[in-house]
């Protein structure tokens, strides 16, 4: 039922009409109060349909009345456009409900308001039926001032809509910008339950911190007809962020059709879907007449491998896409087992790609520095390279885990050179083999650490307290601590900021000899963090830390702390020093295997014996590279040590160090190193 009562600019231009209406002129923004008779018949149920201005509206703060609007149970609340904007704090979307922007209408973000880390202009949390329409509207926010750490706490998460595990979504023709955050973000609110049903169509996502838009966890959703621009402030940067954060959330059925990102810091389409695993739900993306221009790279798609389960399955399409002007390599496909998901590009093209960087391929592959399986899945169908350069061949493979095969590359790529006739190349084998050597590593045997125990590899040396490890591990990171029974132990764990994310708390747990498992006290976020406790147990105990950003250091005043890597290798972020290893006696060979993060983020390595020689040195480290050595005396256990050093040319942020055939075990000082209990000093 729609009410008899006219909207505010209805009255605006009417007629006096009985004193109920209020009559204001087109021009005013002015307070205007509640239309109370008009209220009553929606409380009433006699509207289903109801203008905001009912409830009132105050040009400086006009949240109260836009949120009992949305609370009314209106199905359609229409928001008007008086002559000023809507200046709201946050506010709670409801269910079935059409929620209609008149065109021109603003709604602004209160300044001075959004100190909340997660404090969205618009929220909703479990909802179904939600539509969004506004056409010739705007949802705008302060992006300036969330990132003015003088006047905000530092965070990503202040979107100008954010929904998490809802229903029946839909978005049509608004422009949103200025976020702290993202444009829009689909997430979870309750594990196991994405965001379905939903469509975002004709919207414009401009000048938005983190991404235009963001997914988590999304099935059957529907991006058409999108301009996602301009996106700066705090990384990825990205025009849009295909980007789980747990392997039971999912990316089903998700299209994106005629949607342009430009001119983006980050990627224009991001796809990192390393926490999905091969017992998630397989994936289902396509991209279909998609344009990127003027972004850092026009695709990046990242999987990764799950040590216990696998790849993530599924298919990720391109069709009849365009790749232009990206500022580094066109398409980036990641670390993607060829078990995992299968990569088609059809009728695609990538045009003028890193044209500054002659190092770079417009397409690349690159295997990880985990990567342990076949790198593949991958399909060219009528592609096209458009490169001024020429560059032959016009994709490249960067092998940073030193022994990645490929497996399943093929297809069709022609390459055009200027204005000349494009030449076409069909993938087979060996032409692969010619365009994409990649060393392979001599196979060395993981050292068993499963049951191993640990003690003082020089038990009559004290460690120097003021000798503070500096070591920054990145993301799950593990150390060990050596504590006797009875004695009471202590530690710090150090959690330092990545870029301009502020850590958040980080889970610790602490893991005896035997394997018990206590679960300590989060950190308090960026800092320090003081721990202490009463063995129970003699030995070294595993210190398991997991910063989902920034990185942990920890540090034990006078007692034992040594890296420890039993699983995967070091990530290490900005770390430069002296790291001392142990080599059991009866090893004939081992080696130490160092590798970059991308082109840019290098690293310099130098590998020493027990006396202190150089055995292998590099500068400059960006696809792995493995130091194999000897011991000088098999019959007896020693102590080696790496040096870690900025690189003379990149930057010195993300690396990785392996230590094959031996404990994985590094102390920055030989008086803490630890080895596996009964080998010789």
């Amino acid at each position: 039922m729609k009410c008899t009562w006219l909207s505010a600019l209805q009255m605006a231009t009417a007629l006096p009409v009985a004193a109920a209406c209020l009559v204001l002129p087109a021009h005013a923004v002015d307070k205007i109060p509640p239309n109370q008779p008009a209220l009553a018949e929606v409380a009433a149920g006699k509207c289903r349909e109801a203008y905001a201005a009912w409830w009132g509206f105050d040009p400086a703060d006009a949240t109260a009345a836009l949120q009992a609007a949305i609370n009314s149970g209106a199905r359609k609340v229409i928001v008007e456009n008086l002559g000023a904007p809507w200046v709201v704090n946050k506010l709670e979307l409801a269910g079935n409900q059409e929620l209609v922007f008149a065109p021109g209408v603003v709604v602004q973000a209160k300044r001075g308001a959004f100190h909340g880390k997660s404090d969205s202009l618009f929220a909703a949390t479990l909802q179904t039926n939600i539509t969004l329409t506004g056409r010739g509207a705007t949802l705008r926010m302060w992006k300036s001032d969330y990132d003015d750490k003088a006047q905000y706490t530092h965070a990503e998460w202040r979107h100008v809509l954010c929904f998490k595990s809802c229903a029946g979504v839909q978005v049509t023709g608004l422009t949103l910008a200025d976020s702290g955050g993202d444009g829009i973000y689909l997430g979870v609110a309750r594990r196991g339950v994405p965001c379905s049903e939903v469509t975002i169509r004709d919207v414009n996502c401009t000048n938005n911190y983190r991404q235009g838009i963001s997914v988590i966890s999304a099935r059957n959703l529907l991006i058409e007809n999108c301009t996602l621009t301009d996106t700066w402030g705090t990384a990825p940067e990205a025009g849009i962020d295909f980007e789980p954060n747990h392997e039971g959330e999912e990316l089903f059925n998700c299209v994106m059709r005629n949607c342009v990102s430009a001119n983006n810091r980050g990627d224009a389409f991001t796809f990192y879907l390393r926490p999905l695993r091969g017992d998630s739900r397989p994936i289902s993306i396509r991209l279909e007449d998609c344009r990127a221009e003027g972004c850092r790279r026009s695709v990046a798609f990242i999987t990764g491998q799950d040590e216990a389960t696998g790849a993530v399955k599924g298919t990720m399409e391109f069709r009849n896409c365009t790749f232009t002007g990206s500022r580094l390599a066109g398409v980036v496909i990641g670390d993607k087992p060829a078990a995992g998901v299968r990569v088609n590009l059809r009728d695609c093209t990538v045009i003028n790609a890193a044209t500054n960087d002659t190092a770079q391929a417009p397409i690349q592959f690159s295997s990880g520095a985990n990567t342990a399986e076949e790198f593949g899945a991958v399909h060219f169908e009528r592609c096209t390279v458009r490169d001024p350069l020429g560059r032959l061949p016009p994709l490249a493979y960067h092998d940073m885990s030193g022994g990645a095969g490929l497996r399943d590359i093929g297809g069709v790529i022609a390459l055009q050179r200027s204005n000349e006739t494009a030449k076409v190349y069909q993938l087979t084998p060996a032409l692969l083999a010619e365009w994409l050597p990649h060393t392979t590593f001599k196979p060395i045997a993981k050292f068993a650490t499963q049951g191993v125990r640990y003690e003082s590899a020089l038990p009559l040396a004290q460690p120097d307290a003021k000798r503070r490890c500096t070591a920054r591990q990145r993301g799950p990171s593990e150390w060990l601590l050596w504590a006797e029974a009875g004695r009471p132990a202590a530690f710090t764990i150090l959690i330092r900021q990545v870029g301009k994310a502020t850590p958040t708390p980080a889970p610790v747990h602490l893991v005896a000899p035997s394997g018990a498992v206590t679960k300590l006290l989060d950190t308090r976020g960026p800092g320090e963090t003081a721990y202490e406790f009463r063995p129970t147990e003699t030995g070294a105990y595993t210190i398991q830390c997991a910063p989902r950003i920034g990185t942990a250091t920890v540090n034990a005043a006078g007692q034992r702390v040594c890296l420890y890597a039993p699983r995967t290798p070091l990530h290490l972020l900005s770390t430069t020093g002296e790291y001392f290893f142990w080599v059991p006696a009866g090893t004939k060979e081992f080696a130490v295997k160092v590798a970059g993060d991308n082109a840019a983020e290098r690293v310099k390595a130098v590998l020493r014996d027990p006396t202190g020689k150089p055995v292998a040195e590099e500068d400059n480290i960006v696809q792995a590279r493995q130091f194999v050595a000897a011991p000088l005396q098999s019959a007896r256990g020693e102590i080696w040590s790496l040096r870690l050093d900025k690189p003379a040319a990149g930057v010195h942020e993300d690396f990785f160090v392996q230590l094959q055939g031996i404990p994985p075990v590094l102390a920055h000082i030989k008086e803490a190193l630890l080895k596996p209990a009964g080998g010789t000093p």
